[in-house]
């Protein structure tokens, strides 16, 4: 009878066994296919009960308003252009006492904070300079406006800068020099189209502290008159200048007299033929740069 038992056992159930697949592999592709359904229906799910409770706060928003939100936020980073009415420090860079507005195409000077002391406008597409510009900015110390379109600078522009050490007009479109701030060291007016009637005759006469003149690709016929003691270089190559006199570097009646921070002049690129106006240079410690034969 035991025997009979366990045949009928064996009979029934092992096949049965045998036959089951393998439950922990097809649990285990099941949870994979269904993660991606999950997540999404727990996805929507989320997205459909902040909508509830967005709406519940009494607040409508909709998907295309959130698009244009998001439209703004990758917009921030285009560059400002001239049509900004930023702040001048997010449209340019500020950073102690220095403002640098490089290269954005704007069309005027910006205001400036007031403690501002060094400006770098180069680049740009600025035309013109008022004097409301700098009325009360007293501590600037250096401006860079080269590579501009500045054909006016309004007289006094820069009457009350007082500190203004460093001054470039380089590469811009003036006929005449504004009345330049006594403390300058260093001025800076190359490629222009300025002539010599553009510079008035005491110019530079006053400026006891100016060690550098750059005044070179312009359309000067004379050397600039009454030209500082305190002048060490002064650069005026590639202008129309045709003649020189014997007391313009030195001084005709003081045989004696030597300028003795002079260190380079540049004439060369000019029709004059600098070896006819020898007594020109007899202060000189150097020799102009330029043709002689």
């Amino acid at each position: 009878m035991k025997t009979l038992q366990t045949t009928f056992f064996l009979f029934v159930f092992v096949p049965l066994t045998k036959s089951a697949p393998p439950i922990q592999q097809e649990s285990l592709q099941f949870y994979e296919y269904d993660t991606d359904v999950t997540m999404g229906n727990l996805i929507q799910q989320d997205y459909e009960m902040q909508s509830k409770d967005i709406r519940k706060d009494g607040i409508n928003v909709s998907l295309d308003t959130s698009l244009r939100l998001q439209a703004d936020d990758s917009d921030s980073n285009v560059q400002p252009t001239k049509d900004t009415n930023l702040p001048t420090c997010l449209l340019c860079v500020c950073l102690s006492g220095s403002v640098y507005c490089e290269e954005i195409d704007i069309e005027a000077v910006p205001p400036l904070p007031k403690e501002t002391a060094y400006l770098y406008a180069r680049f740009n597409k600025i035309k013109r300079i008022a004097v409301s510009d700098f009325a009360d900015i007293t501590t600037l110390r250096r401006i860079d406006f080269s590579g501009n379109r500045i054909e006016e600078i309004e007289d006094g522009a820069f009457s009350k800068l007082l500190l203004l050490e460093e001054l470039s007009l380089a590469e811009n479109r003036l006929l005449k020099l504004p009345v330049l701030p006594p403390k300058l060291t260093t001025f800076n007016a190359n490629q222009n189209r300025i002539k010599s009637r553009g510079i008035k005759a005491n110019a530079f006469k006053k400026l006891t502290n100016l060690a550098y003149l750059y005044l070179g690709h312009n359309a000067l016929e004379s050397v600039p008159l009454n030209l500082p003691e305190s002048l060490r270089i002064l650069h005026l190559q590639y202008n129309n200048i045709t003649t020189i006199t014997d007391d313009t570097f030195c001084k005709s009646n003081n045989t004696r007299y030597i300028r003795t921070h002079m260190d380079e002049i540049r004439m060369e690129g000019n029709p004059i033929l600098l070896a006819k106006h020898v007594n020109a240079f007899s202060c000189l410690r150097t020799l102009p740069v330029g043709t002689y034969y």
